[in-house]
């Protein structure tokens, strides 16, 4: 086979192909991407500033002064590869994660960042306050931190209102705002704004204690500050917004409604939902801006003023004082080039080669350890085309070759088996019909010679070779049509009891001849099983089979019984024929339903029989979508069983007109 049709030869050019393509990529990113990866790592570096300054932030907001902050500002210049350095306003030093050196002689004259937990550089961290003029950062919660008593009373009151918003289809969850209050998180929208806002109620509105004498304190420092410009103090909210007519001349004293919107004109059951999504939006129960209110017109500057200075006045005594930060010190950062000179031009060139050479290499190799299975695979199906007997295939690694060796050496032994049963069912065959032809030949010869008077009994004993010889034929009939897929059933409900009623009329005579008790076995007072959908005449055919080879194989005085029920799922109906003969060896039960297969292996069998019927059994019971089955003991009897699918209510109230069904193999 020419080289470029092989595998071997198709599978080397992919891989040139893909290996030299890949190469003239990388090489071709490689020099149009530098630059995109300096402005990455610069990305990166503004990154990095941003956590660090976030992270001091943090630790400014939960902490009075920088006593402690030592291990935090070395784990950050541990990670970060960078130099942090930690000044006073007026660039005393604080820290220096550089051990050893003189923070002040070495310091720029603008410091990257100043670290004030109560104005936040929102351009290094844009999303660290909600939306408006107090830029506190909400770590800071002083005062409102609520002790682990309050904690634990107001988690399980949000937990009901989880559970509340749950029964509504709402997802939702309770987690802990960084004063120690828990709110309700939604994770999903639901459209009842009512029951939503019922449910929000169940849980811990209210404030606490602590809340309250934090509350009060504020407001006592924002009244103080409205005072002196003439206004009237306010009440405070736990969410730090105000409620109407403290602040706002001429509105009503005392009202408990949020400050109203003039120019939108909004209900007040817009403005409850509004607040509640603002709640919601900047964690709930955590004071966080109260200036939100004065983003309209409509609201009153003044008093967001006020009670955003009186915040920062009373937070001052919990935060650590402003800082400023420095990192990196003074130095100026190399930015990486890339030179693509002659000598760089060389390099790749090389590198390029060596990957091509090494991918074909890899490719021959891996080619030819895949070709050499494929050629035995070929010569061994080419053997066995040609009648020759064929070794089974060396089976390589677990892979896709692998298992094709595996699947055709099974593909082998199983026509091997098949070609070995072909071979003893042919003889079987043969010798079952020459049985009845060599009797019914001889006795013609012998007629024919005068040897023999064609009286009564001669007729009848021909009679009955002729019929054994159309039940070998007529069994091997149904056998290929059902293989052929040309067995047709006229399906309708059917009676199990009665079927075996008519079975075991038909069987009588013949049981009483060999000595055989037949009976059918009902369970007094339970109900008869429901009928099946089944052809009455194939059902018939399967039952007589079995009831056939029961009386066959059980001797004078013994007992074959018939009796049907319902399964234990309550979806099958089953047919058992139990007799009290010879039974079936251990090692002889799974081939009882093969062809041509019989207990006894000698010619001159006494038992009778074309070792077909059990195998038409089979093909019955799947034909009506059921099974076969056999227990049995050596010596004390076997038990047949057919399974089939019952009919429904409705099914089997439902008349039928003979439906023909083809099976198929």
């Amino acid at each position: 086979m020419p080289l470029r049709r092989s595998l071997l030869g198709r599978l080397l050019t992919v891989s040139a192909l893909v290996a030299s393509c890949s190469v003239a990529a990388t090489a071709w990113l490689a020099v149009q991407t530098t630059s995109v990866a300096i402005r990455q790592e610069q990305g990166r570096n503004l990154s990095t500033d941003a956590r660090i300054y976030d992270t001091l932030l943090g630790y400014a907001a939960g902490h009075p002064d920088w006593t402690g902050v030592a291990g935090t500002v070395r784990e950050l210049a541990r990670e970060s590869g960078r130099r942090i350095v930690l000044t006073t306003e007026d660039r005393q030093p604080l820290l220096d994660s550089a051990a050893g050196s003189s923070p002040a002689a070495e310091l720029p004259t603008q410091a990257s960042a100043v670290v004030d937990p109560l104005s936040v550089d929102t351009v290094l961290v844009p999303d660290a306050v909600p939306v408006g003029t107090d830029r506190v950062d909400p770590r800071a919660v002083g005062p409102f931190l609520l002790p682990a008593k309050e904690r634990t009373v107001l988690r399980r009151a949000y937990a009901r209102s989880a559970e509340c918003l749950a029964g509504m289809g709402i997802a939702a969850d309770v987690v802990d705002s960084p004063s120690g209050r828990p709110w309700v998180r939604f994770v999903s929208d639901g459209a009842d704004r009512d029951r939503e806002l019922k449910c929000l109620s169940v849980g811990g509105a209210a404030t606490t204690a602590t809340e309250d004498k934090a509350l009060r304190a504020l407001e006592q420092l924002a009244d103080a500050c409205l005072k002196r410009q003439g206004r009237t103090g306010v009440k405070l909210n736990l969410d730090l917004s105000w409620d109407r007519g403290y602040g706002q001349e001429g509105a009503d004293v005392g009202s408990s409604a949020p400050v109203p919107v003039p120019e939108t004109g909004i209900t007040e059951a817009e403005a409850i939902e509004r607040r509640m999504a603002e709640k919601k939006a900047a964690a709930a129960g955590v004071p966080t801006d109260g200036a939100a209110q004065a983003r309209g017109s409509g609201y009153d500057r003044a008093v967001a003023a006020c009670v955003g200075s009186a915040r920062r006045e009373q937070l001052t005594a919990y935060v650590a004082a402003p800082a400023l930060l420095f990192i990196d010190g003074p130095g100026a950062v190399s930015v990486p080039g890339f030179d693509l000179s002659p000598a760089n031009t060389a390099r790749i060139a090389g590198v390029t080669a060596l990957v091509l050479a090494l991918t074909v290499g890899a490719s021959v190799i891996a080619g030819t350890r895949l070709v050499r299975p494929l050629h035995a695979l070929t010569g061994a199906a080419q053997r066995m085309r040609d009648g020759l007997d064929s070794a089974p295939v060396p089976v390589g690694p677990d892979n896709e070759i692998g298992r094709l060796a595996l699947a055709f050496n099974d593909m082998a032994a199983h026509r091997t088996r098949l070609e070995e049963q072909r071979k003893v069912m042919v003889s079987d065959v043969a010798h079952e019909l020459r049985t009845p032809l060599s009797n019914i030949r001889g006795w013609l010869e012998a007629a024919h010679d005068g040897l023999a008077e064609p009286d009564p009994a001669f007729v009848s004993s021909l009679l009955d070779e002729a019929i054994q010889l159309q039940h070998l034929i007529n069994d091997l009939q149904d056998l290929g049509a059902a293989d052929a897929g040309a067995l047709r059933l006229h399906l309708e409900p059917v009676s199990v009891d009665d079927l075996l009623g008519q079975v075991a009329a038909a069987h009588q005579g013949p049981a009483e001849t060999a000595g055989v008790t037949l009976e059918v076995a009902t369970a007094p007072g339970s109900p008869p099983p429901p009928p099946v959908e089944a052809d009455p005449v194939r059902l018939r055919q399967a039952v007589s089979n079995l009831l056939s080879n029961a009386v066959r194989h059980t001797p004078p005085g013994g007992r074959v019984t018939l009796r049907s029920y319902v399964t234990e799922g309550g979806d099958e109906v089953a047919v058992e024929v139990a007799d009290t003969g010879s039974g079936i060896p251990a090692g002889d039960v799974p081939h009882v339903f093969d062809r041509f297969w019989r207990a006894e292996k000698s010619r001159n069998r006494s038992t009778g029989g074309s070792g077909l019927g059990l195998a038409i059994v089979l093909k019955l019971a799947e034909a009506h979508g059921g099974t076969a089955s056999v227990t049995s003991t050596e010596g004390q009897g076997s038990v047949f069983t057919l399974r089939l699918p019952a009919m429904t209510g409705g099914d089997a109230e439902r008349p039928r007109g003979g439906e023909e069904t083809a099976v198929r193999p």
